[in-house]
């Protein structure tokens, strides 16, 4: 089947279709105008009705209170008693009327021959039978001009008088009045279409000012705050800009410091890797050789150097990751997972004693980067004990403590014991890039814990981290993660 839309189309539901929007000045001036004008079209017909209303009322009290009076007039009596019917309309106080009579049997008498035909009905003979004591309505004449009828009784039974009344002097006063109330309106409309310009124009020039001013910071990568004037919406979100600016300006100064420290970590094992290398060809090229001992320690310096550029730049790439890969968040117990990173540490530590202590603690999160933080502190330890010495590693009620029996934490150094690439000046001779207790801290605030350091009184340091969790463990579920992570609990 071929497409409806033809070739090279978009259908109406792809997010690619463009849609038109109007700019906010736009939307506030017809927005104002809409409302202004909405306003003065019930105004004035409000106005219209109210009028037009008042103008009926008026009338009708009118006509009524002077065809009660000429029912009750000697005069029209003795006239209408005598069937002479030539009743002038001055007698009913005005010459803008016209008068009939009719009587029970629907019989009509009118002296006023000189209008168009007004046909009489049912309303006007039942006054006259007398089912209804007067009746007021709009009759419209042969001629279709409309006229305002009103009948009320006579003394005697079986007639009633039938005044008349043209209401096109009334309508012609509405008409004017609808007119004015038009072109009122309309002006009405085209002063809001120009007070909506003028707040458009006046109200959204701050908005102007901070889209010049972030089109210039994007412009420019200059992320210094942007002044703030007053505290309305404005102000507010001039506010919020220069937060995301200085959050911004957090991150890249982060940035920068990583790759500068980085960079001056990695020149190290480089340039002991190049010059063993450069050793060892030169050696080679003189033809002798170096003696096969000094040859194996050369190569188990170069072996050393490339582990720990290897693990620099892990390190690196775990503290520098933007968007973390794909875990798997389980329960843990942190027991087995002390247990896993002891076996490790004893492995490298073999003259070091490990006086272990641990308790069942279950954690929801990932067992290895928790087994990678517990082994980044059991090797400080142990790079800090002395040969012979003890590490205390104790787990109660979901708190990890690792002791160590080295010189302590000096008061300037303990601030910065977590900081990236932070040595002590006792450690410079010592292994390690200075990157492995940020990678504890990091891991332990994703665990929502908490980690600190702290001085011994007899000596040593101790690494406290606090973990959440229960002692023991769930019952087992299966849970996405809205990054894609499978968690298992």
């Amino acid at each position: 089947m071929s497409d409806p839309e033809g070739p090279g189309t978009i259908a109406t539901g792809d997010p690619r279709r463009w849609h038109y929007r109007r700019s906010l000045a736009s939307r506030v001036i017809l927005l104002t105008t809409f409302a202004v004008g909405l306003s003065v079209a019930v105004v004035a017909l409000a106005v219209f009705l109210t009028v037009r209303m008042q103008m009926q009322s008026t009338l009708d009290e009118s006509l009524t209170d002077r065809a009660y009076k000429a029912a009750q007039t000697d005069a029209l009596q003795d006239l209408q008693a005598n069937y002479a019917y030539q009743v002038p309309s001055w007698m009913l106080g005005a010459a803008d009327v016209r008068i009939a009579f009719i009587t029970a049997e629907s019989r009509v008498y009118s002296p006023d021959r000189g209008g168009p035909a007004i046909t009489l009905g049912e309303a006007e003979v039942a006054v006259a039978e007398g089912l209804r004591d007067s009746s007021i309505r709009t009759i419209e004449a042969d001629d279709g001009t409309p006229y305002r009828v009103v009948t009320v009784p006579l003394r005697s039974e079986g007639q009633a008088l039938v005044i008349c009344q043209s209401l096109e002097p009334q309508e012609r006063v509405l008409a004017k009045l609808g007119g004015v109330m038009l072109v009122v309106g309309l002006v009405g409309i085209v002063l809001a279409g120009v007070a909506g310009w003028a707040v458009a124009r006046n109200g959204l020039r701050p908005v102007r000012r901070l889209t010049t001013a972030v089109e210039e910071i994007a412009r420019t990568e200059d992320l210094t705050p942007l002044p703030v004037e007053g505290d309305d919406e404005i102000a507010r979100l001039a506010t919020a800009f220069n937060q995301m600016l200085t959050a911004l300006a957090a991150s890249r100064d982060r940035q920068r410091r990583l790759v500068a420290d980085a960079g001056h970590e990695l020149r190290t094992p480089l340039t002991s890797l190049r010059t063993n290398l450069d050793l060892l060809s030169q050696a080679d090229a003189a033809g002798g050789g170096l003696p096969p001992e000094a040859r194996t320690e050369l190569l188990d310096d170069v072996r050393a150097q490339i582990e720990e550029l290897t693990t620099l730049i892990g390190d690196l790439v775990e503290l520098a990751r933007d968007e973390p890969l794909t875990h798997v968040v389980e329960p843990v117990d942190l027991a087995e997972v002390v247990d896993r990173a002891l076996n490790r540490v004893r492995r490298r530590a073999p003259g070091l004693a490990f006086d272990v202590g641990v308790d069942s603690w279950w954690v929801v999160g990932e067992a290895a980067a928790l087994e990678r933080a517990v082994t980044n502190l059991l090797d400080n330890a142990a790079k800090w004990s002395p040969p012979g010495g003890t590490v205390t590693v104790r787990v109660r009620g979901g708190v990890l403590t690792v002791d160590d029996e080295g010189t302590g934490i000096s008061d300037e150094d303990l601030p910065h014991v977590f900081e990236r690439f932070y040595r002590a000046s006792e450690s410079r001779s010592m292994p390690g890039s200075g990157l492995g207790l940020s990678i504890v801290a990091q891991v332990v605030g994703r665990h929502a814990g908490t980690v600190t350091a702290e001085r011994l009184p007899e000596g040593g340091s101790r690494f406290t981290v606090v973990l959440p969790g229960s002692s023991r463990p769930h019952p087992d579920r299966v849970t996405a993660e809205p990054d894609g992570a499978t968690v298992r609990s």
